[in-house]
């Protein structure tokens, strides 16, 4: 039940405009239509149609707040049209009292003026109540619509959480395992007694330190993830410098996009871990990126051992495919295919926003 305070605010707020305009509107068509039997002059016909028009208006919204609790046997739309009805002779008489300036005797003994206050009174009591259950069936149907989209809204946010919760489930498993992968490639380094493990682990405590907090980026970038694949390459290039080399290209114009946080680095590391580590020669990386037809593609591609049979079932591509269709839609997808004449190409594809 709404508070005094409310009830009037409604009451005002239901006082627009457009609805004082169509009032007033239908008002004055039914005055024209009144003019022919009547010999008062049309300007005051006009001057009380207008006045009954404006209190039947009044009494429809008001008897839309007041009283504020109803007996459960009588409807709320009922009332309104009662006090539609109750408010048209009503108003009719009033102006007609206020007219022969309260002497209602007078006003009784006229014939003329109780004709008068019949035909306003009839004609108001044809049309008002007709307009009144117009007007209540627009309001349902404006609040049913409007139930119906807050439905909508409610439903579309909990989808969202439900996505984003996933989404960042499994970004929680993505972490571990690129940290468990860089870290293997450093404990190699040492267990062969490299001199270049000293730099390479001074380099990945410098990468690790601007990585972390990116990995938690929800507008994370694809320029950002750029900026993480190339720390990442030139780390992996200390460690074998001459097994090693890799090359950046993608459109300035796309570094804006969203693109889910360490997506593109899951791809690279794959690359090292299974097309260049396992060749006794090595070989190259390449990053980059096209835009055709609405849809972006993002591709790596190594000249490495090329597609084996872990290149392609392990945890951490299952979970990519998983968070690029939570992160851009059904639209996204990631195949992988030979690189000729060595490697493999892995391609992330997704509709342009």
């Amino acid at each position: 039940m709404p508070s005094h305070a409310e009830a009037w605010r409604q009451f005002i707020a239901y006082l627009t405009l457009p609805r004082v305009g169509l009032a007033l509107v239908l008002s004055a068509l039914a005055a024209m239509a009144l003019e022919g039997i009547f010999i008062t002059p049309f300007s005051v016909l006009l001057g009380r149609t207008l006045v009954v028009g404006l209190l039947g208006l009044l009494a429809f919204s008001a008897a839309g707040q007041w009283p504020r609790r109803l007996p459960s046997w009588i409807a709320r739309w009922l009332l309104q049209v009662v006090a539609v009805v109750l408010t048209v002779p009503l108003a009719t008489l009033l102006v007609y009292v206020v007219a022969v300036g309260g002497d209602l005797e007078s006003l009784l003994n006229s014939q003329g003026k109780v004709m008068g206050m019949i035909f306003i009174s009839g004609s108001g009591l044809v049309v008002a109540p007709l307009l009144a259950m117009a007007s209540l069936y627009r309001q349902r149907d404006a609040e049913a619509r409007s139930q119906a989209l807050r439905f909508d809204l409610e439903r579309s946010e909990l989808e969202r959480q439900t996505l984003d919760a996933q989404l960042r489930l499994l970004q929680a498993q993505v972490e571990p395992h690129f940290l468990f992968n860089t870290l293997a490639n450093v404990r190699a380094l040492v267990e062969t007694g490299s001199p270049q493990a000293a730099p390479v682990l001074r380099s990945l405590i410098a990468y690790l330190r601007a990585a972390m907090p990116r990995l938690q980026n929800e507008a994370a970038s694809l320029g950002d993830e750029l900026s993480l694949v190339q720390a990442y390459l030139e780390l992996m290039h200390l460690r074998m410098p001459d097994r090693l080399s890799f090359d950046i290209t993608v459109p300035v114009d796309l570094h804006a996009l969203r693109f889910p946080p360490m997506a593109l680095l899951t791809l690279v590391e794959n690359a090292i871990r299974h097309g260049i580590d396992p060749g006794e020669e090595g070989g190259c990386i390449v990053v980059s990126a096209s835009q055709d037809a609405g849809k972006v593609r993002v591709w790596v591609s190594d000249s490495g051992v090329g597609l084996t049979q872990s290149s392609g079932s392990g945890t951490g591509l299952r979970n990519l495919r998983e968070r690029l269709k939570i992160f851009f839609g059904p639209g996204a997808r990631l195949d992988l295919s030979e690189n000729l004449p060595y490697g493999l190409r892995a391609e992330i594809e997704f509709p342009l926003p």
